[in-house]
């Protein structure tokens, strides 16, 4: 009955138990640490060992509950949690095949395009169902590749959605209005008002950095690179402006579903918020074809003259921005 109602409350004896005493370390993040879990059953499961310092009991209890309710396939499901003393933690469904970070990154585990267009596909509804399709609108904040995971058939399901609303309404954390997000995905609003309101817009946003660089198979901003190319959604928008599109992927010639990515892509990451298409219509033009799309705007800052300074990039993978 209580499977049926939402997620499962286990003690913090049984978070130790699942997890062999903490044994299986999958990953550490600015939330905590995550765990690998089995339960009775031989269900693998991955647990999130939150911060101590979370909300308290009854609101994290409350909207945990309310997370727990979501079900969409392109979305990771919420099992269970625990809540004891200052202790927290969030038990959610394993995903095998990790995060989406090590393929599109990776030339010896790359995917067809078929594939990348089926992922893009999903990821897109799994943030349309979030901003839509639940009674209350979630706003994930950091859409990028280590937050995209993949189950055993390659499903793409978006993780840490819920974290947000987990944390208190005080001046030691950030409220769900407030920005955060990872250095190079943070849509400009974020920063400043001056570019819009914060809104699902600003998910748009990092949706489409994320399908530039699972066109491209690289990030967004590479220090590494050419100094034409440090930016890498510049260099995209010129080749597609001067049709000189043969490049965009190094490794192959122009497919159209490389190319459909990189134009959706682009829609979605204008400046101002309101140019950017909703998470709907993203879905919509990532579910046409190529030929019926047109190339949007330049965005503010591409150009080469507009294309930061590699030696300015070096900035820490995660950060935070208050109001």
């Amino acid at each position: 009955m209580q499977l049926a109602l939402g997620p499962t409350r286990y003690a913090y004896t049984d978070i130790t138990a699942i997890t062999s005493h903490f044994r299986d370390k999958l990953g550490q993040g600015g939330y905590g640490t995550v765990y690998k879990g089995v339960l009775p059953g031989d269900v693998h499961v991955a647990i999130k060992m939150l911060i101590s310092s979370m909300s308290d009991g009854e609101e994290f209890i409350s909207e945990v509950s309310s997370i727990g309710s979501i079900h969409h396939v392109n979305v990771v499901r919420l099992v269970g949690f625990c809540s004891e003393e200052m202790r927290r933690a969030l038990v959610y469904e394993y995903m095998p095949n990790g995060s989406l970070e090590k393929y599109i990154f990776s030339s010896d585990k790359s995917f067809s395009w078929d594939k990348l267009n089926e992922i893009a596909v999903g990821i897109a509804r799994g943030i349309n169902y979030l901003h839509r399709g639940c009674d209350m609108q979630i706003l994930h904040f950091d859409i990028k590749p280590h937050n995209i995971l993949l189950d055993s058939d390659f499903t793409p399901k978006i993780a840490d959605f819920g974290l947000a609303k987990l944390y208190p309404r005080d001046n030691s954390f950030l409220p769900v209005s407030a920005a955060r997000g990872t250095v190079g995905y943070i849509a400009p609003e974020m920063i400043s008002r001056s570019f819009g309101t914060i809104s699902s817009k600003s998910d748009v946003y990092s949706f489409g950095m994320l399908l530039l660089e699972m066109a491209g198979g690289r990030r967004n901003v590479d220090p590494q690179a050419s100094r034409s190319q440090t930016y890498y959604p510049a260099w995209v928008y010129n080749q597609l402006s001067r049709q000189e599109v043969g490049e965009i992927s190094e490794a192959r010639g122009i497919h159209e579903v490389e190319k459909k990515l990189c134009i959706v892509a682009l829609w979605c990451i204008q400046m101002m918020s309101h140019d950017r298409p909703s998470m709907s219509e993203v879905l919509d033009m990532l579910e046409a074809g190529v030929n019926g799309l047109e190339i949007p705007p330049e965005p503010f800052f591409c150009g080469d003259e507009y294309a930061p300074d590699a030696n300015s990039l070096h900035l820490p993978e995660s950060t935070t921005f208050s109001e």
